[in-house]
C-alpha cells in the first residue's frame, strides 16, 4: 500500500484549497487531514494576569484549563473532519487527524509527516508578507524548512 499524503487543514480558503489540489494530483490515494490545535492555549487562556504595578499572575483554574483544551481539541476535530469530508467528496480516502501541538504548528505537522510516514505534505498558503507574517510566523515555510519529504505549498485563489 502506498504512504499517505498529508494535508494541513485549518479550515481557511487556501486550506480549502489544497485539499482539491490534493485531489487532482494524488487521485485516489488515502489522505491524512490534519488539523493542529495548541494545548498550551488552555493553560494561557485560564491564567491571565492583572495589570499593575503589583503585578502577580493569577493561579490556574485546573479544571477550566482542562475544560478549555477539550474545546480546543473538539474544534481542531470538527475543523479536521470538515476538511476529511471535502476529500472524500473530491474522491480520497480521508481519515481526519486532530494534532495535539506543543510548540509551533509546523513542527506539530512535521512530527506527525515523520511519525506516520507520509509521502508528502500538501498546505495551504495566505501569502502573508511584512510585519505580519513576521510577528504570526509561516506555517507553510515553517513545513518546508523542517519536512523530510515533499510539501506542496498551495496558495490562495
Amino acid at each position: 500500500m502506498a504512504a499517505p499524503i498529508l494535508i494541513a487543514y485549518d479550515g481557511s480558503a487556501p486550506a480549502r484549497r489544497a485539499v482539491r489540489e490534493a485531489a487532482e494530483l494524488f487521485g485516489s490515494r488515502r489522505v491524512l487531514v490534519a488539523t493542529v490545535w495548541e494545548e498550551a492555549l488552555a493553560y494561557g487562556s485560564t491564567a491571565m494576569p492583572m495589570a499593575g504595578a503589583d503585578f502577580q499572575p493569577a493561579p490556574v483554574d485546573v479544571g477550566l484549563t482542562r475544560e478549555v483544551a477539550e474545546e480546543l481539541e473538539t474544534h481542531a476535530r470538527r475543523v479536521a473532519e470538515d476538511g476529511a469530508e471535502q476529500a472524500r467528496a473530491a474522491g480520497l480516502e480521508a481519515e481526519a487527524v486532530p494534532i495535539a501541538g506543543d510548540a509551533s504548528a509546523a513542527d506539530a505537522i512535521v512530527e506527525m509527516a515523520r511519525k506516520r510516514g507520509v509521502a508528502a505534505i500538501v498546505i495551504g498558503s495566505r501569502g502573508l508578507t511584512g510585519l505580519r507574517a513576521r510577528v504570526e510566523g509561516s506555517v507553510s515555510s515553517g513545513v518546508v524548512k523542517h519536512a523530510a519529504c515533499p510539501v506542496l505549498v498551495v496558495h490562495d485563489d
